[in-house]
């Protein structure tokens, strides 16, 4: 199990940073669908790193 503290992301940019995309592909990702993430509030978004890697690994396979 992953300790949360270090698998949490705080934002998009993060998030994209940790992917090597841009942070435009992360919100078009989240609005579709296809990239789980956690929001609070209306404009705060967090994302676990262990989902982000699961969910671009089953995009590669």
């Amino acid at each position: 199990m992953t300790d949360l503290a270090n698998d949490l992301l705080r934002g998009a940019s993060a998030a994209a940073a940790f992917l090597g995309v841009q942070p435009r592909t992360i919100y078009h990702l989240v609005e579709i669908g296809q990239l789980p993430c956690i929001r609070k509030g209306s404009r705060t978004l967090f994302f676990r790193k262990s989902e982000l890697e699961a969910a671009f690994r089953s995009e590669a396979a």
